[in-house]
């Protein structure tokens, strides 16, 4: 089938990628033309892990091009993908809709034939109705399908999600549209994936509750884990002895610095703005959007206490500063509020991460350097804020020698208290008692 994919994002680039390793043809399109001639030119511009062989590969076959015209690509697809940005909208945490609208109009004016116009960015309940709505304002004569299908992508991990997805959700009130749909993603069927076929507004709805409750899982224990340090207990031996319970299960029960990323922050605000204009408050949700981000902004205080309460003239090593390992995303990440808040107390910060990039311009003043054992040079303490597989085996030796200072914190919990304690450092870990 011929897919026309609007938008180069996380979500349109791993989609467009991955529908097209299914065998399908298809055009990625944008309006960022120095981004589309990346593409062209075999640059990826996120860190996905491979995603870079699957659209080299597709590219070859000539199964997959990237183009600004989306006119040619439009009117010969049989589905047309909107999967623009729908970040939170300033002032009142709605998302914004504008640039999904935007598409909407353009893929109005070049549909020929029966086309399904497919929603696949995060959108609130109802926005297939309007999508729906724009569409036949622009053209009364087209003849089409608007469908809802969320992405349950997890950054770091998009490949193997949309390959070998848990379920498909597909929103729609068409027949014509479900054979479509159930042809697009016929190659899961072989892993018996199974679809999820539902009303639009029930699909728009199914992403964002998904995506509430996980984020509404981790402040759950992160709440424990404060609860756990509290009276003595070990909030890992906590969450796994919950987690082995089938109606809770062991994902998403790790404690931390508090959850960010593209998805949480904005769909759990977007979510708690559409219940209460609808009149139905969803207090749980609220309670979990206030709590997580006064967690992060809490954390910079935990390191300051683990130092001794006064960071001024101190050197702090942090190591990690993306919001989750296996990607380059800097959104909502905890970094953003624990490194400012460190700086504004008066401590240097020296910080690696192995794809931060964007951290350079986000992170004013922090001394970038070139892996683990450079950030532990001179530090008074070293502090885990992403759990990258490469810090996972450190030479502790290594680092006691380069460290002034010998305070640990270690906000993932990557290491065992007793072992720090071996290795002669002050550790503190996220709701477990010392070694």
């Amino acid at each position: 089938m011929r897919i026309a994919m609007i938008g180069t994002g996380y979500v349109g680039l791993v989609s467009g990628a991955c529908f097209a390793d299914f065998g399908h043809i298809v055009c990625c399109i944008d309006k960022d033309a120095t981004k589309i001639a990346r593409l062209k030119s075999g640059e990826i511009p996120i860190f996905e892990p491979g995603l870079e062989p699957i659209v080299a590969s597709n590219v070859k076959a000539g199964r997959l091009t990237f183009s600004v015209d989306a006119a040619e690509a439009i009117s010969g697809a049989d589905a047309v993908f909107i999967a623009v940005g729908t970040p939170s909208r300033r002032g009142d945490g709605h998302a914004d809709l504008s640039y999904v609208y935007t598409a909407a109009e353009e893929i109005a004016g070049l549909i020929d034939g029966f086309t399904v116009i497919v929603t696949k960015s995060t959108v609130p309940v109802g926005t297939g109705d309007e999508i729906d709505a724009i569409i036949r304002k622009v053209r009364p004569d087209a003849d089409y399908a608007v469908v809802s299908n969320p992405e349950f992508l997890r950054e770091g991990a998009a490949i193997e999600d949309f390959k070998r997805p848990d379920r498909v959700v597909v929103g729609l009130d068409d027949e014509r549209a479900r054979e479509v749909m159930r042809e697009l993603y016929r190659p899961l069927s072989l892993n018996e994936t199974p679809m999820v076929f539902t009303g639009r507004r029930t699909s728009e709805l199914i992403k964002y509750a998904a995506n509430a409750f996980l984020a509404m899982k981790i402040t759950f224990i992160n709440e424990v884990a404060d609860l756990c340090e509290a009276v003595g207990a070990d909030v890992q031996q906590v969450a796994r002895g919950i987690g082995l319970d089938g109606r809770i299960g062991g994902k998403f029960l790790n404690a931390g610095p508090g959850y960010g990323g593209s998805c949480f922050p904005k769909d759990t605000n977007a979510l708690v703005r559409t219940a209460s204009d609808a009149g139905a408050p969803l207090r749980l949700i609220e309670t979990t959007v206030a709590v997580n981000a006064a967690r992060k902004k809490a954390m910079a205080e935990r390191i300051a206490a683990a130092m001794g309460g006064d960071v001024s003239g101190k050197t702090i090593g942090i190591l990690g500063l993306t919001f989750k390992p296996n990607t380059d995303d800097m959104r909502d990440a905890p970094s953003l509020d624990i490194v400012p808040a460190l700086q504004a107390k008066g401590a240097k910060i020296q910080a690696f991460d192995p794809e931060g990039h964007e951290a350079i311009k986000l992170l004013p003043g922090v001394e970038m350097r070139a892996g683990p054992y450079e950030v532990a040079q001179g530090a008074d303490a070293l502090v885990f804020l992403t759990e990258w597989d490469q810090f996972r085996a450190l030479d502790f030796t290594r680092i006691g020698q380069a460290m002034r200072g010998n305070v640990v914190v270690d906000l993932r919990n990557i290491y065992k208290p007793a072992d720090m304690a071996e290795q002669g450092m002050d550790y503190q870990g996220i709701g477990r008692p010392k070694g």
